[in-house]
């Protein structure tokens, strides 16, 4: 899947500053500026919303009982699952009835990660997003944006079929996963000699270039 092999398609805007910035929501709370015009997908395809502490504002307005522990979230961190249709309890109308005060979840969710890895955000599930996601056109104004975005997809096609390399295969498996940690550490793949290396050793630059990345 390459989203960005065609001309036509939605603006997803430079590939640098659209990374940097991806990068930057990674590690603060300043959120994605995403262009979703009349797209609804993150909204309608099943996901749970995770409901951190701060998120004060959203949790006074979700009703309680709707929010519910998860395992492996941290402590205090709660989430809101999809109704079984998939869709999120807060939409009414094809609108979100909290998005002034929406979690933070909401607000990182950004889905033109999945175009920049070259991956599909789901399966029959995420259609709507997957039509998205094609539909993303990044442009390139310098040369270093274009080896940025090949870096990226090297990392994401790496971390997605060399699991076995990483020690106890601890990378993840799913594309959200996978295109997160790829935006995380895709520096590794603008070495020249990576493609030289054992895939043991990058799995393990890989790992150490994510271990700095959340101390920057």
């Amino acid at each position: 899947m390459d989203p960005n092999s065609q001309t036509d398609g939605i603006p997803a805007g430079a590939f640098g500053e659209w990374l940097a910035g991806f990068r930057a929501s990674l590690l603060g709370n300043r959120g994605s500026d995403v262009p979703c015009g009349e797209c609804r997908g993150c909204c309608i395809s099943g996901y749970s919303v995770q409901i951190r502490p701060h998120d004060e504002q959203a949790r006074a307005l979700i009703p309680a009982k709707l929010l519910v522990s998860a395992p492996g979230f941290a402590r205090n961190e709660l989430t809101m699952a999809a109704r079984p249709d998939g869709t999120c309890p807060m939409l009414h109308n094809n609108e979100c009835t909290i998005y002034r005060n929406r979690p933070q979840t909401c607000r990182d969710y950004d889905c033109r990660v999945f175009a920049a890895a070259g991956l599909a955000a789901g399966g029959s599930d995420k259609a709507v997003i997957n039509r998205r996601v094609c539909e993303w056109r990044f442009s390139y104004p310098t040369q270093s944006d274009r080896a940025a975005h090949a870096a990226v997809k090297a990392a994401a096609t790496f971390i997605a079929t060399k699991r076995s390399s990483f020690p106890g295969q601890r990378a993840p498996a799913g594309p959200t996963g996978i295109a997160v940690l790829a935006c995380k550490t895709y520096a590794v793949f603008l070495a020249p000699d990576i493609q030289q290396r054992p895939d043991e050793e990058v799995a393990r630059r890989i790992l150490a270039a994510s271990r700095k990345f959340h101390h920057i």
